[in-house]
């Protein structure tokens, strides 16, 4: 019976290797620097991790959408995601829309994110958000 129990736990351990990876918990993210998150999710994605959205996902976070891929990502009844227009410092320290990056963050959402943005109002210096039964319509559930 030890023997039958231990080859049972030693093949619950295997089959779990891929699968039981831990979530990498997104929550309370107001994002940054684009370049930073790209760099950061192109690691997380190299991983191969999990990655559950709980909260607040603003800004250059919601690049998760496109560097993660979608079976990877799951979203919670929390999970809310802001969307804008990309911008820099302009002179005198003031933010100015870049719409060269607007066009290049837009374009690198998946196809169904992209449309629900476009529906609102697309990228502009207006914050949108995607959160509740649209969001989860697009991802699984954690």
């Amino acid at each position: 019976m030890k023997l039958v129990s231990g080859m049972l736990a030693a093949a619950l351990m295997l089959a779990c290797i891929g699968a039981c990876q831990a979530a990498v918990r997104i929550a309370n993210d107001r994002g940054g620097r684009i370049d930073s998150y790209l760099d950061s999710y192109e690691e997380l994605s190299a991983s191969g991790q999990r990655v559950m959205i709980d909260g607040l996902c603003a800004s250059a976070c919601t690049i998760v959408l496109a560097a993660i891929p979608r079976d990877k990502i799951c979203v919670t009844s929390k999970a809310n995601l802001a969307f804008h227009a990309a911008w820099e410092f302009g002179a005198h320290g003031r933010s100015i829309t870049s719409p060269e990056a607007t066009r290049m963050l837009f374009a690198m959402y998946p196809v169904q994110v992209r449309h629900w943005i476009a529906r609102h109002g697309g990228l502009t210096p207006r914050t949108i958000f995607l959160q509740g039964k649209q969001l989860q319509a697009m991802y699984r559930s954690c």
